[in-house]
């Protein structure tokens, strides 16, 4: 028997964990937890009611959790949130920021957001619509609530936690109090969001006249994996192919890779995030150029001593400069003209110095560094991991996950510049080989529920990387629903990326509609949104008939021209004004009819 979501009072991730967990039970264990539960929701939950005056307990145990996240960060960090303030006594409710009704604002009293930055300081997606909502005059005003903010964000943008920023600042504006200061987080967010959810728990706890500290729950191994961002699994290359055909101007990597033993799972639309070493000659290369000596034992963390070529091989980023490494920098070394660089006025200048450069960059530019090797990597921030879209379906693939992987390759200031995870796997990796990877769940990024539901997918280069992994996935459950694929690169011959699976979905009816554009083909450089043109009418027909429209790939430049391009065919072919068209593909972003994947 399978719980329904409808006529439970769950939730429909816990829906999900009930119906994974309750087949796997005895008889015995079943009658056992049935009386675990009466008995300490009798005896825990009123205990942890008696501890408050009867006047502040509502107030101090009702917390709402509002997250906005492009890739899932935010949204795992809510939810694990939302398990320590349970555990802590209170009740808690869990939304992202495009399913909450703004209206309802003004009944919170204490809201916990969490939210990345996206692009170049924008909301996520899921973000947008309540951002807009915040920033406009039907903004309540909102003197009883009571407030904190977690903001996520990579420190190598300029606009860093912008979206966090934002809505700390205009929540106060509202009226809104502090209940605990905001928490800027870099990419290794982890120790800093514990510590921010300890200071939350305390001062609710201040509010409400009793002393708390956060307590972690322990996650149940029958319903998931060990293996997790903080606790990567070292899956086994199992192929390593070369897409392109010989001649290309690109390199774009087939990988598989091995879950077997790992207890991972994941849906299409998901992705797989891949911890990199940097090239070791790179490391050694650095190490020459600060005259250190690579065995100099060195602490990445308490309990971590590692020699210092292994510590900036696998645990320091070397191959991106931030703002904040460079203040960092200057103060440690004392440079003069480094300082002078970050003095107030500059800031175009800093971000033109930042752009394409590297640490060996600043080593040589920015010279002498009479530091030891521990002062050095004192300064630097931990290797982030790589997330890329998953390429396969696990019910057609099981324990293995499939990657699409374009090599990145540059020059810059005088050098060759490497993507650090594309380049190990196209330069230094083999089957046989061990990544150490993780599952990062989007549930931003998803088939329809009704499996009759069409769907148009746009998605040039290793953009088509999640559309594989639809294609794979429908056809083995038997979908009926119609689907329609845009794909684009630079030649048909060489850059027809899984051309023959493509053809042979076509061909058994799971693959509807296939428009391509290759663009170095022709004189004239055709793209993914001059096919959609050309094709308007019957585009429009199928958004009137409810297909859900996915982008994935590049954000500046073709997610942008792709978006335009869609609300063009709108104004055109549903006789709209262009505010009608821009509100019609809005609406079908919060009906979660328009899904972006973009980078």
């Amino acid at each position: 028997m399978q719980l329904q979501v409808l006529n439970s009072p769950f939730t429909e991730e816990q829906v999900e964990l009930l119906n994974r967990l309750l087949p796997t039970l005895s008889e015995t264990q079943k009658v056992w937890l049935s009386g675990y539960l009466a008995g300490s929701q009798l005896g825990t939950a009123s205990a942890q009611l008696a501890q408050l005056p009867a006047e502040t307990s509502k107030i101090s145990k009702e917390v709402t959790i509002l997250y906005g996240s492009q890739t899932g960060n935010a949204r795992g960090l809510a939810k694990k949130s939302a398990q320590t303030l349970e555990a802590n006594g209170y009740l808690v409710t869990v939304s992202a920021m495009s399913d909450f009704k703004p209206n309802n604002l003004k009944k919170l009293q204490n809201l916990l957001i969490i939210a990345s930055t996206h692009g170049e300081g924008d909301p996520p997606d899921n973000a947008i619509s309540f951002h807009e909502f915040l920033y406009s005059k039907r903004a309540p005003k909102l003197e009883d609530l009571h407030f904190s903010v977690l903001a996520l964000g990579d420190s190598s943008y300029e606009f860093f936690c912008q979206t966090g920023k934002d809505f700390d600042a205009r929540l106060e504006e509202l009226g809104g109090t502090r209940l605990y200061p905001r928490f800027d987080c870099d990419v290794d967010f982890d120790e800093p969001a514990a510590e921010w959810l300890e200071g939350v728990i305390a001062s609710l706890g201040e509010a409400a006249g009793v002393t708390q500290s956060a307590t972690q729950t322990a996650v149940n191994p029958a319903v998931e994996s060990v293996y997790s961002r903080t606790n990567p699994f070292k899956a086994e290359v199992l192929e390593n192919i070369n897409l392109n055909g010989r001649g290309s101007n690109k390199e774009t990597h087939h990988l598989e890779l091995s879950l077997e033993g790992s207890g991972l799972v994941f849906e299409p639309g998901d992705a797989l995030g891949i911890y990199p070493d940097n090239d070791s000659e790179l490391v050694d290369l650095l190490i020459k150029e600060l005259n250190f000596n690579p065995e100099e034992k060195v602490t990445v963390k308490q309990g971590d001593v590692r020699t210092l070529r292994d510590a900036l091989v696998s645990y320091y980023e070397i191959s991106v400069l931030t703002k904040p490494l460079l203040q960092k920098a200057a103060e440690l070394t004392g440079n003069q003209d480094l300082q002078e660089l970050l003095a107030p006025g500059k800031e175009e200048e800093v971000k033109g110095y930042i752009h394409g450069r590297d640490l060996i960059d600043l080593v040589r530019d920015y010279s002498p560094w009479n530091v030891t090797g521990q002062e050095f990597v004192s300064i630097l921030r931990k290797i982030p991991s790589r997330l890329y879209s998953i390429a396969s379906s696990l019910a057609a693939n099981p324990d293995e996950v499939h990657l699409t992987i374009g090599a990145v390759r540059y020059e810059a200031n005088g050098r060759s510049r490497n993507g650090v995870c594309s380049t190990l796997v196209a330069d230094r990796t083999n089957p046989g080989d061990i990544l150490n990877v993780y599952v990062q769940q989007n549930e931003n990024y998803k088939l329809p529920q009704n499996p009759d539901t069409p769907i148009i997918m746009v998605g040039p280069g290793t953009g088509v990387a999640p559309f594989r992994s639809f294609m794979q996935e429908r056809e083995e459950s038997g979908a009926e629903g119609r689907s329609w694929l845009f794909f684009g690169d630079q030649h048909f011959v060489t850059d027809f990326l899984y051309q023959v699976e493509w053809q042979k979905w076509l061909q058994n009816g799971t693959l509807t509609k296939l428009d391509v554009a290759f663009s170095r083909d022709t004189d004239q450089k055709v793209y993914v949104q001059h096919r959609m043109q050309e094709q308007s009418k019957e585009l429009f027909q199928w958004l009137q008939e409810g297909a859900v429209v996915y982008i994935c790939g590049d954000e500046k430049h073709m997610a942008h021209d792709v978006h335009k391009t869609l609300i063009d065919i709108i104004e055109k072919e549903g006789s709209m004004s262009r505010e009608e068209a821009e509100a019609y593909l809005a609406n079908m972003q919060q009906q979660k009819r328009y899904q972006r994947d973009v980078y």
